[in-house]
């Protein structure tokens, strides 16, 4: 089931696409904070430590099959590749038991 129609599960082909990538970095706060503390101790450097990781990109999932072909893009995340891989595993195991309409 699609938002454009119901169509038969047999004989459709699911595709999963990660396109996600990670940028890792020094926060803004973390370079103030050093700033402001570097003049009282040298313990402010440890702020330079901080690391924030920051998501982007999409994780699509296409199926495609006789008269349908349906995409969705899902938020990037740390844990949303390995979902929507699983979730269109299952969909494959389906479509592949079932019955011919």
């Amino acid at each position: 089931m699609v938002p454009h129609g119901q169509y038969p599960l047999n004989g459709t082909v699911w595709t999963v696409q990660d396109s996600t990538y990670v940028h890792e970095g020094i926060p803004t706060v973390a370079i103030v904070l050093t700033i402001i503390f570097v003049w009282f101790c040298l313990l402010g450097l440890l702020f330079l430590l901080m690391k924030e990781r920051r998501y982007s990109g999409f994780v699509s999932v296409s199926v495609t099959g006789p008269g349908l072909y349906h995409t969705v893009q899902f938020p990037p995340g740390p844990q949303s590749g390995s979902w929507a891989a699983q979730m269109v595993s299952q969909a494959r195991a389906m479509a592949a038991v079932a019955p011919p309409v």
